[in-house]
């Protein structure tokens, strides 16, 4: 299917910006699966919802490098105002447990072999906790832009108007540990400073958990990542709005010093399955131009041609080619 040219993604900030695309009914799923794409669910970022052009757009691109692909896009409310709101304010261990039931309870996506997975932002590691704490269906690929997989150690800054980001961050920049807190905003829930370490395995709700990094550690969590085909990690080369943006390759950041995920016991004791991962080919590191969200056309055909599509990927699809496309 082609592309029509006027064709072109910009996502900045959380939310995704993007032209009209040709949008075909995609294909059910049949008995001989082999040559069918499988289907691929999204998450979007902190301030987007599943409902945006945009996050449309980007599904309708998957469909159009691997026509038939079903695309489903996760929400927390079929009220796109509802869905935004759910960025900031929820719980997301709650949040996680609906799109597990909705997934398993959709009447395509609950009898597919295995799904793609590809998340935005807080989207990424949300469709993490997804595979490790439910799975079913099993995702094959993951990827992920711009993730805050190792936390966040600075919140947002928000635009004058938008009253439910500014709320969110005033009572995160209050107390970011209190019960309150935890359970009810969602980028509390993924902060994660270095220099409040012990206050962070206490009383996060999410992040220290989906990471197993307290000393009851949860089994199925490695035993579900270990299985993934591909976890594909993409970090934003000038990102400034997600801090560290090395959080995106699982890297720990403690001032000026950086350490990568390999010599992390997180890696080295594989506390959730990366280090098997990685042994096997699966683990993918992998740097986008820009600052957060700011994606081309170009990565983002590239990435579905080479980890999306049929669930026997028996040769790389050719990514389409526009004329006078490039990087955006």
């Amino acid at each position: 299917m082609a592309i029509r040219n006027q064709l072109r993604l910009l996502l900045t900030a959380g939310s995704l910006v993007t032209a009209a695309v040709a949008n075909p009914l995609p294909k059910p799923l049949g008995d001989d699966t082999d040559d069918l794409p499988l289907p691929l669910v999204i998450w979007h970022g902190l301030g987007d919802t599943y409902a945006a052009e945009g996050i449309r757009g980007v599904g309708e691109l998957a469909e159009a490098i691997h026509p038939g692909t079903l695309v489903y896009y996760i929400r927390m409310d079929d009220d796109a105002s509802k869905d935004r709101s759910a960025t900031f304010l929820g719980n997301v261990t709650e949040q996680i447990e609906k799109a597990c039931a909705d997934i398993a309870a959709h009447p395509i996506l609950s009898t597919a072999p295995a799904i793609d997975a590809l998340g935005f932002s807080q989207g990424g590691q949300f469709l993490r906790g997804y595979v490790e704490r439910c799975n079913s269906p099993p995702v094959r690929s993951l990827v992920t832009f711009g993730s805050q997989h190792n936390g966040i150690t600075a919140f947002r800054e928000c635009p004058t108007s938008d009253w439910v980001c500014r709320v969110a961050m005033a009572l995160l920049k209050g107390n970011a540990w209190s019960s309150l807190v935890q359970s009810r905003l969602v980028p509390a829930q993924y902060y994660r400073n270095p220099e409040q370490y012990d206050q962070y395995l206490e009383h996060s709700n999410f992040l220290a958990d989906i990471n197993n990094e307290r000393a009851a550690k949860n089994a199925e969590y490695k035993e579900n990542i270990s299985k993934l085909e591909n976890l594909v990690l993409y970090m934003f080369a000038d990102d400034k709005t997600v801090v560290p943006k090395e959080t995106a390759w699982f890297e720990e950041v403690n001032g000026t010093e950086i350490t990568p995920l390999r010599a992390r016991k997180l890696y080295s004791e594989d506390w959730i399955g990366l280090r098997e991962l990685d042994r096997k080919g699966g683990l993918q590191f992998k740097t986008a131009p820009g600052d957060h969200m700011e994606l081309s056309e170009k990565v983002l055909n590239e990435t579905f041609a080479e980890f999306f599509g049929p669930l026997k990927l028996k040769n790389k699809v050719p990514v389409p080619v526009q004329p006078g496309h490039g990087d955006l």
